[in-house]
C-alpha cells in the first residue's frame, strides 16, 4: 500500500485509489472521494461499486468535496469518519490553522454570536490572519468549514435520532429554522426531512437512539477498556472487557439547559466502528456526547503518525490510544484524588464521593444508578464533609478550587478549550501541581504532547528511579516523542519501552 502524504502536501490520486480499492479502514478520514459520475462524495471504505479511477477526485476534508459541489453519500455516511488533524511542534501556521480546526470541531468550544472574531481573538490573532492561513492550509475557508461540521452533524442527527427539526438545526449551530433549510437544500438539494429514515418519527421521545463511530485500526480496544475498568467507578459506570462495552452515566449543560442520561458503547474492531447508543434524556445534546465519547476513546488519532515517532522506542505500541473522559470535571476531580495514592485508592475515595454527593439517576442498566457530583454541588461542599470521606485538608482546598473554577466557568476541561491558559489555571490553583495539570491536559483537554515527567510508575518503566533526577532524565528522554509524548507515556505505562541500542 503506498504510503500517504502528510495533511498539508498535496494527495497521490495513485496512492489515494488504491487504498479506495482496497477499502482499507487506516485511511477512514484521512481523505474523500468525490465521484463525477454521481456528484457524491464517499469515504474510502464505503462499500458501493468501485467507480473507475478517472471519475475520481480526492479531498483531504469533507469541506472541500461539498465546496466543489459533491452531496455526501447516504450509504458510508461521511459525517461518521474519524477527524484528521495532524499535530506539529514546529510551523506556526500550521499549528494555528489545526487549533482553529480543533475547536470549530468542537461544540462546547464554540462561542455564541459571530464566530470568526471570537475565535481569532481567542487564538490572539486578527480575524484576517486567521482566514488567510486557515485557506491556505486547508483549502477551504473557516466558514466553509465550519458550514460542512453543521451540516453532517445534522444529517447524522437526521438518520439517527427522533428530535424535531427545529431542534435539529440548533444543535448543529443554525441560528434559524430557514437558514438550515436553506443550507440543507442548497449543499444536499435534499429537505431535511427526506433524510428521515422510515420509523423514526414514530418512537417514544424516551427511546434511545443508536450512531455509529468511526476509528482507524490498529486499534487496541481491549487495552483502553482495561485501563478504565482498572479506575472503574461503581453507580457511575460499567465496563465490559468481554464484550468490548462501556457504559455509563452522564450529565451535561446544552443550550442552558443540563440534561442527564446513560450511554452504551461496543466496539466492532472487525467493522473498524464502534456502536454507541444514547438514551433519550441525553439525545438533545447529542452532538455533544458524540464528541466527548469520540476524545475519551480517543477515536481520531493518527495511529501511522504516532508510530512513526515512537515505533522505535516502543515498537509493540502501535494500537494503544489515550484514554480520556466523558466529562472533564469528573477527570480532574478524580486526578486530584490520586495524588500520591495508588489507582485503587483514588477509586476508593471517588466512589465515596459519588455515594455522598451524586445524584440518582433512573437507568435500565444494571449498576449504574447514579450521577457524578456537579462542579456547583463539590464547591459547596464543606471541610468536614469532605473529611468524613476521607480527604485529607490539602485534597479538600485542591478540590472545591477546583470545583469552584469550573462552576464560575473560569475554567472549561474538554478537548475544544485553550490549551496553555487552562493548564495555566489549573497549576494555579491550590494543591495542584505539574503532575496534575499535565495528566488532566492529557485525558482531559485531549494534548497529546502533554507529560507528566514527576510521574513515578514512568521513572520505573524507563528505568529512571534510581538517577538522582529522575524528572529531569525523563523530560530529556521524552524529547524525541515530540509532539506525541502523551502515547508514549501510555506505551511505557503498559511495560512496552524498549530503548533504542547504540549503533
Amino acid at each position: 500500500m503506498p504510503r500517504m502524504s502528510p495533511v498539508a502536501d498535496a494527495l497521490d490520486p495513485a496512492a489515494c485509489y488504491a487504498a479506495l480499492c482496497s477499502r482499507d479502514a487506516r485511511f477512514d478520514g484521512r481523505f474523500f472521494v468525490g465521484v463525477t459520475s454521481t456528484g457524491i462524495y464517499c469515504r474510502p471504505v464505503c462499500r458501493v461499486r468501485r467507480p473507475r479511477s478517472e471519475n475520481c477526485r480526492f479531498f483531504r476534508h469533507a469541506a472541500q468535496a461539498e465546496r466543489e459541489g459533491f452531496r455526501p453519500c447516504l450509504r458510508c455516511r461521511p459525517e461518521l469518519a474519524p477527524a484528521s488533524i495532524a499535530w506539529s511542534a514546529q510551523d506556526a501556521g500550521a499549528l494555528l490553522a489545526r487549533e482553529a480546526a480543533r475547536r470549530l470541531d468542537a461544540p462546547e468550544a464554540l462561542p455564541e454570536g459571530p464566530v470568526m472574531p471570537a475565535l481569532a481573538a481567542r487564538l490572539g490573532v486578527t480575524d484576517r490572519h486567521l482566514r488567510r492561513v486557515f485557506e491556505a492550509h486547508w483549502g477551504v475557508s473557516p466558514l466553509q468549514y465550519l458550514q460542512t461540521r453543521r451540516l453532517l452533524t445534522a444529517k447524522q442527527l437526521l438518520a439517527d435520532t427522533r428530535l424535531p427539526v427545529t431542534q435539529v438545526a440548533a444543535l448543529s449551530g443554525f441560528a434559524s429554522l430557514r437558514r438550515f433549510n436553506a443550507a440543507f437544500m442548497e449543499h444536499y438539494r435534499l429537505s431535511p426531512t427526506g433524510l428521515r429514515r422510515e420509523g423514526t418519527e414514530a418512537a417514544g421521545a424516551d427511546a434511545s437512539c443508536t450512531v455509529r463511530l468511526g476509528l482507524r485500526p490498529p486499534y487496541d480496544a481491549q487495552a483502553l477498556l482495561a485501563f478504565f475498568a482498572a479506575r472503574g467507578l461503581p453507580g457511575v459506570e460499567r465496563i465490559d472487557t468481554d464484550r468490548a462495552e462501556w457504559s455509563r452515566s452522564l450529565a451535561l449543560s446544552c443550550g442552558g439547559q443540563v440534561h442527564a442520561g446513560w450511554f452504551t458503547l461496543r466496539f466492532e474492531p472487525q467493522a473498524a466502528q464502534a456502536r454507541l447508543e444514547v438514551s433519550g434524556g441525553l439525545q438533545p445534546a447529542l452532538p455533544a456526547v458524540i464528541r466527548r465519547v469520540r476524545e475519551a476513546l480517543d477515536l481520531d488519532a493518527d495511529p501511522e503518525a504516532i508510530h512513526a515517532v515512537l515505533g522505535a522506542d516502543f515498537p509493540d505500541g502501535a494500537g494503544l490510544r489515550v484514554p480520556g473522559g466523558a466529562c472533564g470535571f469528573e477527570l480532574a476531580v478524580r486526578a486530584v484524588l490520586g495524588q500520591q495514592v495508588t489507582v485503587a485508592a483514588a477509586r476508593t475515595f471517588a466512589q465515596r464521593l459519588v455515594a455522598r454527593f451524586g445524584e440518582p439517576l433512573a437507568t435500565p442498566l444494571p449498576g449504574i444508578d447514579r450521577l457524578f457530583p456537579r462542579a456547583d454541588v463539590l464547591a459547596a461542599a464543606s471541610g468536614d464533609d469532605l473529611g468524613a470521606l476521607g480527604i485529607v485538608r490539602q485534597r479538600q482546598a485542591a478540590l472545591r478550587a477546583l470545583a469552584q473554577a469550573v462552576a464560575q466557568e473560569r475554567i472549561a476541561l474538554h478537548g475544544g478549550a485553550p490549551l496553555a491558559d487552562t493548564v495555566a489555571q489549573l497549576a494555579g490553583l491550590p494543591g495542584i501541581g505539574p503532575w496534575t495539570a499535565q495528566y488532566i491536559a492529557m485525558r482531559a483537554l485531549r494534548w497529546p504532547d502533554a507529560f507528566p515527567a514527576g510521574d513515578v510508575a514512568l521513572h520505573h518503566a524507563l528505568g529512571l528511579r534510581e538517577q538522582r533526577q529522575p524528572q529531569r532524565a525523563a523530560e530529556a528522554r521524552a524529547e524525541a516523542w515530540r509532539p506525541w509524548r502523551s502515547y508514549a507515556l501510555v506505551r511505557a505505562w503498559a511495560g512496552l519501552y524498549r530503548p533504542r541500542r547504540s549503533p
